[in-house]
């Protein structure tokens, strides 16, 4: 198999020769001790290198406000670019807004002005023919909804005026939906070069370490359906969704599955309930999962006969349905990159 017969193969539970794995996004500092390890100077080179199965690739958005998509609304007024360092503890510029006509003040940025599918398909174009491309979309309307607000007001607004913060996610969800569309058309219609985008990776942070941020029945009004109606369009272009929720969010995944999700990212091994064992017993024959490997001790602090054996038993447990990769895809310099070349090795091998 080569690496995209591999990542669908195992996305859709089939068998597989070994499964399909993910370096996932480095930091820059943790791609510095990576690249030493492997001796290369560039990510390209890195991939390469461990045997990624799957290139990732960002929409590609300008604008006068922002560099990134993930920092495309200005909550603030201040003309500031927020991506590391927002807070969704601050007051946002809907926090004294008490009705859909008081959010009029509000210039919405047009994501068609700021996307240039040419730039889409040179992206994509650069990606090694046999590797399944990913589309880092994130399109993130839940936790973009709360930082309009400030998370303390839009967590009193869900109960108190929810109508209000379903105006303000509709908006939000309309914008990603519009700026997702750009790239689809750009590289799904007539293939580029023979490359196509094969899946995007999108969701909203709504689980903590001890479990959802906020009730089930919250999750289901002001998450699940703007989930649904992403996984939708990219369905409609043939693209699988791999949905993103850190931290403990097993009360929900199977409003995950109804809403049409083809993977869920990551499995936090250590958050309450999200042990791989109990999710591949509840979910495995429904849904498929990429992560698994534990940032937070393993990779940090075992060692590579540690992450070795967790391999081996994940795969055991995994024959298929799970992509291997470390269990938050930002992989921090606090892991040392002898364990990252542990897990490709064992994952890597065909047995």
């Amino acid at each position: 198999m080569n690496s995209l017969e591999r990542f669908y193969a195992t996305i859709e539970r089939r068998p597989v020769d070994r499964p399909a794995a993910w370096l996932g996004i480095p930091s820059p500092q943790a791609q510095l001790g990576l690249f030493a390890e492997y001796g290369v100077d560039n990510l390209h080179d890195l991939k390469l290198a461990v045997g990624d199965d799957i290139y990732s690739v960002a929409i590609p958005y300008r604008s006068e406000y922002s560099a990134s998509i993930s920092s495309a609304f200005d909550w603030y007024l201040d003309g500031k670019a927020r991506i590391a360092n927002r807070t969704l503890t601050a007051d946002g510029c809907f926090k004294d807004c008490e009705t859909a006509e008081d959010l009029a003040f509000f210039t919405w940025p047009e994501p068609e002005k700021y996307i240039d599918p040419e730039e889409c398909r040179r992206l994509v174009e650069q990606v090694p023919e046999d590797k399944a491309v990913l589309g880092v979309f994130w399109s993130t309307h839940f936790q973009n909804t709360c930082a309009s607000f400030g998370m303390e007001t839009a967590l009193m607004n869900m109960i108190s005026n929810p109508e209000l913060v379903e105006a303000v996610d509709r908006k939000i969800v309309d914008f990603f939906l519009r700026a997702n569309e750009v790239f689809y058309k750009a590289v799904c219609g007539a293939a580029v070069k023979g490359k196509r985008l094969h899946a995007v990776l999108i969701g909203d942070d709504v689980g903590t370490q001890r479990g959802l941020l906020v009730s089930p029945d919250l999750i289901r009004r002001f998450v699940i359906p703007g989930c649904r109606v992403l996984v939708e369009q990219a369905h409609s272009y043939g693209v699988k969704v791999i949905y993103h929720s850190c931290g403990s969010v097993a009360d929900v995944i199977p409003d995950m599955i109804e809403a049409g999700v083809d993977a869920i990212h990551p499995i936090q091994a250590l958050a309450a309930n999200m042990e791989p064992e109990r999710l591949r017993s509840r979910f495995g024959d429904r849904v498929s999962f990429c992560g698994g490997v534990d940032t937070q001790k393993l990779l940090v602090q075992g060692t590579s006969e540690d992450v070795k054996n967790r391999v081996r038993e994940l795969r055991k447990m995994f024959p298929t349905g799970l992509i291997f990769s470390p269990s938050h895809e930002a992989i921090q310099d606090d892991v040392p990159a002898k364990n990252i070349r542990a897990l490709f090795e064992e994952a890597g091998r065909i047995y």
